[in-house]
């Protein structure tokens, strides 16, 4: 006997009608799914506006096969495709290659995030995705877009002090490369839900010379207890408090969160700061994708109206 339902929030709506300001803001979002997750959806055109792009998240022990077949499946559909590639899984520069020549040669993939990847010890030559864009293998290949990660919260596996020294530096280097590159780039961000802070992470990259734009990372409307667990797992320790204080509102405990209030506030201040360097917005579905979709769908105006409803 079901007597709560989490599948459709009982309270948002929560953006109300579709705000011209949040209509802007989420128009080209993307939306990141695993093989496995996307096997579950019968066709992304149902879900999905026109464009959107698909990121396909690579976990360790994923098959290279599954990650080019999913890609295959989600550009067949009309979206641009851009797979996770983790520094750490990969053995060295030859399996590098043989990846992008499969994504390339059976999903017509020309874009990709470049990430370290969430294995503690690097399986082969490869630590960081610095150390991707180095090989060249990219540039070579002619790749149109590559995404690097941001970190609005810092990242203790690069800083263990707390610092934001080793991530500023490298984003110092991926800056010099934005402008030896013909692709496109962006710093993709894990998720956030408090836009204060996110708002100053974005300015102090302006005022470090950083012009990289940002695809934020939202998460996907979901149980507060599901929030909690994928922050703990992420390290998302200032969102994480966010959390943990909506959790002490019994209220609130038992309704979905959702990502209203936070892409509200940025959506305001984008419109208030035209050349705010937030650019997209980049969901998380970790409630699911049809949830996460449907979210948009209702909130986001001509901006999230699923292809085959255009």
């Amino acid at each position: 006997m079901a007597l709560l339902k989490f599948s459709k929030p009982s309270a948002p709506a929560d953006l109300g009608p579709a705000k011209p300001e949040i209509v802007a803001l989420l128009d080209g979002y993307s939306i990141e799914v695993m093989p496995r997750t996307a096997a579950k959806i019968a066709d992304f055109r149902d879900l999905l506006p026109k464009g959107a792009r698909v990121y396909i998240a690579h976990i360790e022990g994923t098959p290279i096969a599954d990650m080019v077949a999913t890609a295959k499946r989600v550009a067949d559909e009309g979206y641009p495709v851009m797979p996770h590639v983790p520094a750490r899984i990969i053995k060295d520069a030859a399996t590098l290659g043989d990846w992008i020549a499969r994504y390339q040669g059976e999903a017509g993939v020309d874009q990709a995030l470049l990430l370290a990847g969430g294995v503690d010890k690097p399986q082969g030559d490869f630590h960081s995705s610095i150390q991707l864009l180095e090989t060249g293998l990219f540039d070579k290949a002619g790749f149109r877009r590559l995404h690097v990660a941001g970190h609005p919260e810092g990242n203790r596996d690069i800083d263990p002090d707390g610092s934001r020294r080793n991530v500023m530096a490298a984003l110092g280097w991926k800056q010099v490369f934005k402008q030896r590159t013909d692709a496109e780039m962006a710093l993709a961000t894990q998720f956030c839900f408090e836009a204060a802070p996110v708002i100053d992470w974005a300015d102090d990259l302006v005022a470090a010379g950083i012009d990289i734009p940002v695809h934020i990372g939202v998460a996907g409307p979901a149980k507060l207890q599901t929030l909690i667990r994928f922050s703990i797992a992420c390290g998302v320790g200032a969102s994480l408090k966010v959390l943990q204080k909506r959790a002490k509102d019994v209220t609130k405990l038992l309704l979905p969160f959702t990502p209203g209030e936070f892409i509200s506030d940025l959506a305001a201040h984008k419109a208030a700061n035209p050349d705010f360097n937030i650019e997209k917005v980049h969901f998380f579905p970790l409630g699911g994708i049809k949830a996460n979709a449907d979210w948009a769908i209702e909130n986001g105006g001509a901006s999230a109206v699923p292809a085959n409803q255009q």
